[in-house]
C-alpha cells in the first residue's frame, strides 16, 4: 500500500511541478520577474494575500505591481511620501490600505540594510541545524513587527508557528525561494535554509486530501498538524518533502474523479 501511495504521489508530482501550473497560481506573480528583490517582494506579497479566489488574487497582484510603476524594488527603496496615496484604494478581503503602508515600510526598512529578504528569515533565531523552519518563522514574524509603531491590525495577516498557526502562506513563499529543481515552478533563488527544513503549505482543502490518502490524521488545521504532515512526507523523500505539496494540490482539485 506505501508503494502504490509512493507512485501516485511522484506521479502527481511530476505531473503539476511543470510550467503549465503556473499560470494560474499565485506563483504567476513573481515569475513576471527577473530581478531577484521583485521576485522576493512581490512572492512574499502574493503569497500573504493568497486567500479567496485565485483569479482575484492574481488580479490584486498586478494591481499592486502597477501602483509600484512595475519595479517593486525600486519603488521601495525611492518611493516618496506623496507616493503612498495611490495606494488608499487598494484592498483584498481584510487587507487594508493601514496593512499595505505597513508592507512597504517594511520592506524600504529592510532592503535598506539588507539586499536579500532571505536575512529577515535566517538571523537570530534560525541556525542550520535546525530541523524545521519553525525557529526561523517565529523569528521572522517579530522581525517583522518589530517596530513599536507596527499596527497590530497587520499581525493578522503574517502568521507564526508560535500562535499555532498552520503559516500556510509562509511555508508557500518559502517552498518557492528555497526549492530547487529542474521544473522551472519554484525559484530556488535562497541556500541558506534547505528545502528538507521546510514544512509543507497546509490548509483546510490539503489537509483533506492528505487525511483521504491516509497520511494525516483527522484534526484542526495548525502548526502541529503540518509538522505531522511533513513528518509522513519525509518517509518518501527526506530530502525534498515539499515536493508533495504539488500532489496535495493537484489531487485537491482532482478530487472527483480521484475518489471514484
Amino acid at each position: 500500500m506505501q508503494q502504490e501511495l509512493a507512485e501516485l504521489l511522484n506521479k502527481k508530482v511530476a505531473f503539476f511541478n511543470h510550467p503549465r501550473f503556473i499560470e494560474h497560481d499565485p506563483i504567476s506573480i513573481p515569475h513576471l520577474f527577473s530581478k531577484q528583490q521583485d521576485i522576493e517582494i512581490m512572492g512574499f506579497w502574493i503569497s500573504m494575500l493568497a486567500w479567496g479566489q485565485r483569479k482575484t488574487i492574481l488580479q490584486k497582484g498586478h494591481e499592486l505591481i502597477d501602483l509600484m510603476d512595475g519595479a517593486p524594488y525600486d519603488f521601495v527603496l525611492h518611493h516618496q511620501e506623496n507616493d503612498l496615496q495611490r495606494f488608499e484604494k487598494f484592498k483584498h478581503r481584510t487587507f487594508n490600505y493601514t496593512d499595505t503602508l505597513y508592507f512597504l515600510s517594511f520592506f524600504q526598512r529592510h532592503y535598506q540594510r539588507y539586499s536579500s529578504l532571505e536575512v529577515a528569515f535566517t538571523q537570530g533565531e534560525f541556525k542550520p541545524e535546525n530541523s524545521t523552519i519553525e525557529a526561523s518563522l517565529n523569528g521572522f514574524y517579530r522581525y517583522f513587527f518589530e517596530v513599536e509603531w507596527a499596527p497590530k491590525r497587520t499581525q493578522k495577516h503574517v502568521s507564526a508557528p508560535m500562535k499555532n498557526s498552520a503559516c500556510k502562506r509562509l511555508c508557500m513563499f518559502l517552498r518557492w525561494m528555497v526549492r530547487k529543481d529542474t521544473a522551472g515552478v519554484d525559484f530556488g533563488i535562497w541556500s541558506k535554509i534547505s528545502p528538507h527544513q521546510l514544512i509543507c503549505p497546509l490548509d483546510v482543502h490539503s489537509q483533506r486530501t492528505a487525511e483521504k490518502l491516509g497520511l494525516v490524521s483527522a484534526g484542526p488545521t495548525n502548526w502541529k498538524k503540518a509538522l505531522e504532515l511533513t513528518r509522513v512526507l519525509k518517509l518518501y523523500d527526506s530530502m525534498d518533502p515539499i515536493q508533495y505539496d504539488f500532489a496535495l494540490y493537484g489531487m485537491g482539485i482532482e478530487e472527483k474523479t480521484l475518489w471514484k
